[in-house]
């Protein structure tokens, strides 16, 4: 008899940035940055805070595009300690539950940013089956693609469109 494991997937990715903790972290607390980011998607920031930087206690909806069905998604920033670390948290949407971390560290000038997605995909056993046969490695594109846009405004001259600055 098969069983399922009960463990939910986590996603860790790690990027090094040539770029100061503190820019590093309002890029990726940006919603103009993450519409950028998320182009093929069309994701729309639809209420809440929905261009300039995101803050602790603030919501975000999003629109967007995914397995070709249109979702809408509400996230809250749930902790917040600048520069160092904050975690946005599904309050409605398609998953059962998720908790992304964003922790940034200083490393002799660079920014050392590491994400941590956790997350409860919906629909029981099916929702395990999808999961290991593709949200997994969706959700860990998506989420290298959009660090990979933060590390290109970060380290170039573009960061000062999105910041306004």
């Amino acid at each position: 008899m098969t069983t399922w494991k009960t463990v939910m997937p986590i996603i860790q990715i790690k990027m090094v940035i040539a770029a100061p903790i503190e820019r590093c972290f309002d890029l990726s607390r940006s919603i103009d940055l993450h519409k950028i980011s998320t182009s093929q998607t069309k994701e729309e920031a639809i209420a809440g805070v929905t261009s300039g930087l995101i803050g602790l206690g603030e919501t975000v909806t999003w629109r967007a595009r995914h397995f070709g069905i249109r979702q809408t998604l509400m996230t809250r920033i749930t902790e917040l300690d600048y520069p160092n670390f904050f975690v946005d948290e599904m309050v409605e949407g398609a998953f059962k539950r998720f908790r992304h971390e964003h922790h940034f560290r200083d490393v002799d000038g660079k920014t050392e940013m590491r994400d941590c997605f956790d997350y409860d995909s919906p629909l029981g056993i099916l929702g395990k089956v999808f999961d290991s046969i593709v949200l997994k490695r969706y959700m860990q594109n998506l989420l290298k693609q959009r660090n990979l846009a933060i590390k290109e405004y970060a380290e170039s001259d573009k960061w000062r469109i999105v910041l306004n600055m």
